[in-house]
């Protein structure tokens, strides 16, 4: 579920009785992570910064016949390779080539479901990092690919 900040800030200050009465501090981290959200409108830039980041992604998917699918929400963004678009084969082995090409250049995320690649920058990230990353990914799907002969 997704509550506004303000609603998620009542609720903490809400139940901070329980955490207050057992551990101070971290009632107070909690507050002062939502205040610096809310401060440093970390929610709008996930939303601005992840609509680049899924255009640019999608561009990619014109670029390479791996990338099945771009999907996300905010700055979560999952990126489906394939080993065919039309049926939609899974590219495990692909997707593993390609993590372990951007891990070596500096570039980590996850893998799910064997054969999603999922981005999940911080709130704090900046449009020049987003370029770096998609740089070294788009490199390393080109990398991958040819050396799987697609």
């Amino acid at each position: 579920l997704h509550y506004p900040l303000r609603r998620q800030r009542q609720m903490c200050i809400r139940d901070s009785h329980y955490t207050h009465e057992k551990n101070p501090v971290t009632a107070k981290a909690a507050l002062t992570t939502i205040e610096i959200i809310e401060k440093e409108n970390l929610v709008e830039n996930a939303e601005v910064l992840g609509k680049y980041m899924l255009d640019q992604l999608n561009s990619l998917k014109n670029k390479h016949i791996s990338i099945g699918d771009v999907r996300g929400l905010g700055l979560l963004i999952g990126v489906e390779l394939v080993l065919n678009r039309k049926q939609k084969t899974a590219a495990e082995d692909l997707a593993e080539d390609v993590l372990y090409r951007c891990l070596g250049k500096g570039l980590s995320f996850k893998i799910t479901m064997g054969n999603v690649l999922t981005l999940s920058p911080p709130l704090i990230i900046t449009r020049e990092q987003i370029d770096l990353s998609l740089q070294i990914l788009d490199q390393c799907i080109a990398e991958a690919e040819k050396a799987a002969g697609l």
